[in-house]
């Protein structure tokens, strides 16, 4: 679950399959953003910022950050040729000194080793009364791989969760794919809870 894959890939890791799958994750998380207008976002592992860049209208200020310094200097690119004026990039490890209302984590947990430590940590950024949003796969067991966890399933995130501290728990699966989850078929669920 090493950082240095993604810099490796990331100046192809714009192909159309991901782009179409961060407009349908973005299309399942603008209705949990439902009076947002003056509120901050954080997108945590946001990657080129793919689903993140489609978030920031429904927001007040976004902020993205990521393990892979390559990606951040793509977002940071598209954010200055886009004149999003609302948006910031954070270095990764230096989400310390912020505050936000609303963290997105899209399709991140999969590749996390520590997955309870990094919910505290986010559960530290949010405001009181803040939402977490993640998007991941759906446990899949024909997935084995060294690198990434072979999705979650319902109970585990609960606890996962209800550890760190989060409250007033939803998960539901949303969308079903051929081959997105390491050339495999799988569904992703999208989960909200609140600090």
């Amino acid at each position: 679950m090493e950082d240095n894959i993604f810099d490796q890939i990331a100046n192809s890791y714009d192909s159309e399959e991901r782009k179409e799958l961060a407009r349908i994750i973005a299309n399942a998380i603008k209705p949990k953003l439902k009076e947002s207008k003056n509120k901050s976002l954080l997108d945590f592992g946001c990657g080129t910022g793919l689903v993140g860049l489609e978030l920031a209208p429904f927001v007040d200020k976004i902020f993205f950050t990521d393990s892979s310094e390559q990606m951040l200097e793509i977002i940071n690119k598209k954010i200055i040729q886009g004149n999003i004026k609302n948006a910031e990039v954070i270095p990764h490890g230096s989400t310390a000194g912020i505050r936000v209302d609303i963290i997105i984590v899209s399709l991140v947990l999969l590749h996390i080793p520590a997955v309870s430590e990094t919910l505290s940590q986010l559960y530290s950024i949010l405001n009181a009364n803040g939402k977490l949003i993640i998007v991941d796969f759906n446990k899949n067991e024909k997935i084995n791989h060294p690198k990434v966890h072979n999705g979650f399933t319902n109970e585990e995130l609960k606890s996962l969760f209800e550890n760190a501290g989060f409250k007033n728990i939803e998960i539901q699966t949303f969308h079903h794919g051929k081959n997105i989850f390491i050339g495999q078929d799988a569904s992703l669920f999208i989960s909200t809870s609140l600090k």
